[in-house]
């Protein structure tokens, strides 16, 4: 029976793949204002299951349209417009996986349509990649990137409490170093999101922090935040107050404090390593062009700042330094 073109009662889909899937829900509203306005005008791709159903009827699996179902359902329809595939289920889910379309799968759908071609459709990975397009390698990156991916950070990604990008590069990491950090900073993002720059901020700070702080910051990052910004505000307040000297000062403070703590580790570092003997010229030059500037400088430096040099040339025509007055002719 040509299903092409048919509508079909919403609930006569069998939503299989669903957790394939990453939830959008600003793309889903989108979707739904567009089907207000304009219809359906892409149909959702289906396969018919040739296993029967335990009702006898027919079971037509949802291949590609997850959010346009979605928006449907948000809007109430109880029918979809369906395009019916003819081949099975897994050519069906590789030819949705690589054709173009107007909105690539994330690289964590990619993973999760993986597998299930592996492990429910028994595909083995040689075999995939070729039918992909792809080499070897390229399946087994996004397939390790759910190893060791907690099941609760994998179902936040799904319901798109949580970036692909978030999941993989901070909390993948993260899991496989501390599985009990991980969880509890996905306890505190669902009770107080972060922004990707903000995750990316809060993870650099965890990485060099000590054991204690990391305690804190796992259970309240976004006190971390707010006093990275707290302190960022006093210190551009101290920039204003202090001006360009404050600045020069504070470099030549760290500079000292680097020379103290180089000194204190000289001892511990006998021999000597190649690496500071070589850098000793450098740094002498570099002191050595900063001392000839600073010279320079204050030679240069005859009529002070630049509201003393306005002040000098709007005062009108004034002697020469080394040359007497002029005298007014009787």
């Amino acid at each position: 029976m040509d299903l092409n073109g048919r509508e079909l009662d919403l609930h006569h889909l069998e939503l299989r793949f669903a957790k394939t899937r990453v939830a959008e829900p600003q793309a889903v509203q989108r979707i739904a204002a567009s089907l207000e306005r304009c219809g359906q005008l892409v149909p959702c791709v289906v396969v018919n299951d040739p296993q029967p159903a335990a009702t006898g009827e027919e079971r037509l699996v949802l291949i590609d349209g997850y959010r346009r179902v979605a928006a449907l359902r948000r809007l109430g329809r109880d029918t979809v417009g369906i395009e019916c595939w003819t081949c099975d289920l897994p050519t069906a889910l590789i030819n949705v996986l690589t054709r173009g379309q107007d909105r690539g799968f994330a690289i964590i759908e990619q993973a999760l349509l993986l597998r299930e071609l592996l492990l429910e459709q028994r595909l083995s990975r040689q075999e995939l990649a070729r039918r992909c397009g792809h080499d070897v390698s390229w399946v087994n990156r996004r397939v390790q990137l759910l190893q060791g991916l907690p099941d609760r950070v994998l179902a936040a990604v799904c319901a798109g409490q949580l970036s692909s990008w978030a999941a993989s590069r901070i909390l993948v990491p993260l899991a496989r170093a501390n599985t009990e950090h991980a969880e509890r900073l996905l306890q505190a993002l669902a009770r107080q999101p972060l922004s990707t720059r903000e995750l990316r901020q809060w993870f650099e700070h965890y990485q060099t922090a000590s054991r204690a702080s990391r305690e804190r910051m796992v259970n309240h990052p976004a006190l971390l935040l707010q006093a990275l910004q707290e302190r960022h505000a006093v210190q551009s307040s101290e920039q204003l107050r202090d001006g360009p000297e404050g600045a020069c000062a504070a470099d030549v403070r760290r500079i000292e404090a680097s020379i103290a703590r180089l000194r204190q580790r000289l001892p511990s570092l006998l021999p000597v390593p190649d690496v500071l003997i070589n850098a000793m010229p450098r740094l002498q030059a570099a002191l050595k062009a900063l001392s000839n500037v600073i010279d320079r400088s204050i030679a240069n430096d005859i009529h002070g700042d630049l509201f003393e040099r306005a002040c000098v040339e709007g005062a009108g025509p004034q002697p020469a330094r080394d040359q007497p007055a002029a005298q007014t002719r009787t």
